[in-house]
């Protein structure tokens, strides 16, 4: 049973930063690809990066060079560092990891960027 669980979230002031972590368990090789997703209230559901096994990273425009995916392979874990955070990041994120094209998904977790 795989089972993928965030944490990290909060609240944070413009400019600030913070890292995201999550964990997935369940399966005995390395899923393909993990990343992150945010909704934010009335909003679709958004992919914000990325990472392959091997490395390959996506992130959507906007966190560009102030988002950064890593992943830890050996433990199937995925860390999303949130620097120069904007009011327009709050969101819930969520963490998820796809095995054969199916994706699993975390609980999610709220990140507030307000003054």
């Amino acid at each position: 049973q795989v089972q993928v669980v965030e944490s990290g979230g909060g609240l944070v002031q413009p400019g600030g930063s913070l890292r995201l972590s999550c964990a997935a368990s369940g399966s005995v090789v390395s899923f393909p690809v993990m990343g992150w997703y945010r909704q934010a209230p009335g909003t679709e559901r958004e992919l914000v990066a990325a990472i392959t096994s091997g490395g390959f990273t996506n992130y959507v425009d906007s966190v560009k060079g102030r988002f950064t995916i890593s992943r830890d392979n050996a433990e199937n874990r995925v860390y999303l560092q949130m620097n120069s955070l904007k009011p327009e990041d709050t969101a819930v994120y969520y963490c998820y990891a796809d095995l054969d094209s199916y994706l699993y998904w975390g609980q999610g977790t709220q990140v507030t960027v307000s003054s």
